[in-house]
C-alpha cells in the first residue's frame, strides 16, 4: 500500500517536504481567517474552496515539464503585454483603477499572470547567454521588465508593478549582476525618485509615504490602520490572547483584518510564540525551495526557481514590514495566509513550477 502511495506521489510530480510546508501554511490560514472574519463560516468555506483550487493549480503546474516553460515563456510574455495594452484601452474600472479585462464570461487582471511569466521569460533570456551576465544583456532584460511594468503603473497599480519588477530583477541579480551595475542602478533610481514623486505619483500614493513617516500626524484617518495594527501586535505579548479572543479585530478596531492586516490578528491572538511558529513554517518552505534551486539541472531552472523563492520571501518581508510600521502600506497580502484566491493561487502555481523543477529529472536542452 505504501509503495502504491509513493508511486502515485511520484507520478503527480510532488515534492513532499515542500508540499507539507505549504499545506501547513494553508491550514494556518483557515484557522486565523475564521477568527479574523468574526467567525464568518461563509467566508471560511470560500477560503477552503480557494485552497483546494490552489492545490489543484500547484499540482497541475508541477506536472508540466520545465522544458515547456522555457520554450513558451516569450509567447506568454507577448500575450500578457498585449492584454495590458488592452486594459488601458478598454479595461474595466474598479475602485478608481483600470486593472481588469471584462470578457463577459470572465473578468480578470492580466497583471497577475506576469507574476509568473516575467521571471520565467527573463530566466529563459539568460539561459542561452554566458554567465555571469554582461552589461548589454542586463540592459535588454531590464527593458523587457520595465515595459509591461510601466503599463501596470499607468492603470494605476503601483503595488503589483513593484512586485513584478522585483521578480524580474531577481533573475538579473542571480544571473551574476556585478556590484558596479547594482550601485549604478541604485544611483539612477535615486535620481529618478524626485521626478516620479512630482510628476507621476498620485496623491493617495504620496499620502502613504507621509503616513509611513509619521502615522500619528493623522491618527483618525490615514494613520489609523497602522496605529491599530501596531497596537494589536504589541498587545499579543508572549503567548497571545488566545484564538477567537483578539479584541482589535473582533471589536472592529482593525480594518482589513482578514486581508492585508491579518498578520496583526495572528500576533494578537498567538503572540510572539505564534509568530515564531509561523516564521518557522515560512523558513522551512523557503529553505526547501532554495535547496531545489541549488540542485536544479540547468541555468533556466536555477534562475527561475531561485527568483520565485526570493519573490516569496519578498512578499513576506513587505507584508510583515508594512503591518509592523517598518514599511509603507502598499496592499501586499501575507502570502498563503490572507483571505482571497488570486494571491494564493498565483503563489501555489509558482510552487508548482518549483516542484516541477524538483521532480522532472530527465536531461533537457533549452
Amino acid at each position: 500500500m505504501m509503495n502504491k502511495f509513493l508511486s502515485l506521489i511520484k507520478n503527480l510530480h510532488v515534492d513532499i517536504p515542500l508540499l507539507i510546508g505549504i499545506v501547513a501554511l494553508m491550514c494556518t490560514s483557515i484557522v486565523v481567517l475564521y477568527s479574523a472574519t468574526n467567525e464568518n463560516i461563509d467566508m471560511t468555506i470560500a477560503q477552503i474552496v480557494r485552497t483546494f483550487i490552489a492545490i489543484f493549480a500547484m499540482l497541475f503546474m508541477a506536472s508540466i515539464s520545465p522544458k515547456f516553460y522555457a520554450r513558451w515563456a516569450y509567447v506568454g510574455y507577448a500575450i500578457c503585454t498585449v492584454l495590458l495594452i488592452l486594459v488601458l484601452i478598454m479595461g474595466h474600472v474598479g475602485k478608481g483603477a483600470e486593472r481588469w479585462l471584462d470578457l463577459g464570461i470572465v473578468r480578470f487582471q492580466p497583471a497577475e499572470f506576469l507574476k509568473l511569466i516575467m521571471p520565467m521569460t527573463i530566466a529563459a533570456f539568460f539561459a542561452k547567454r554566458v554567465l555571469p551576465a554582461r552589461f548589454l544583456p542586463c540592459l535588454v532584460a531590464f527593458i523587457m521588465i520595465m515595459f509591461p511594468v510601466a503599463l501596470i503603473v499607468l492603470q494605476p497599480d503601483l503595488g503589483t508593478a513593484v512586485l513584478i519588477a522585483v521578480s524580474g530583477c531577481f533573475i538579473i541579480y542571480l544571473a551574476g549582476l556585478n556590484w558596479y551595475l547594482i550601485i549604478s542602478g541604485a544611483v539612477i533610481v535615486a535620481l529618478y525618485a524626485p521626478i516620479h514623486w512630482f510628476f507621476f505619483m498620485y496623491d493617495y500614493q504620496k499620502q502613504r509615504i507621509f503616513t509611513f513617516l509619521n502615522p500619528e500626524s493623522d491618527p483618525l484617518h490615514s494613520g489609523y490602520n497602522i496605529i491599530q495594527s501596531k497596537i494589536a501586535i504589541g498587545s499579543g505579548g508572549m503567548v497571545g490572547k488566545g484564538w477567537l479572543h483578539g479584541t482589535q479585530s473582533h471589536l472592529q478596531f482593525l480594518p482589513e483584518s482578514h486581508t492585508d492586516f491579518i498578520f496583526a490578528v495572528y500576533c494578537e491572538e498567538f503572540g510572539f510564540a505564534g509568530f515564531l511558529f509561523l516564521l518557522t513554517l515560512y523558513a522551512a518552505v523557503i529553505a526547501r525551495c532554495a535547496y531545489i534551486s541549488i540542485h536544479a539541472q540547468n541555468t533556466f531552472e536555477r534562475l527561475l526557481s531561485g527568483a520565485l523563492t526570493l519573490t516569496f520571501f519578498f512578499y513576506i518581508f513587505v507584508n510583515v514590514g508594512m503591518v509592523s510600521g517598518l514599511l509603507p502600506v502598499v496592499g501586499v497580502p501575507l502570502p498563503m495566509i490572507s483571505y482571497g484566491g488570486t494571491s494564493m493561487i498565483t503563489l501555489s502555481a509558482a510552487f508548482g513550477i518549483i516542484m516541477a523543477i524538483s521532480t522532472h529529472r530527465k536531461k533537457q536542452q533549452y
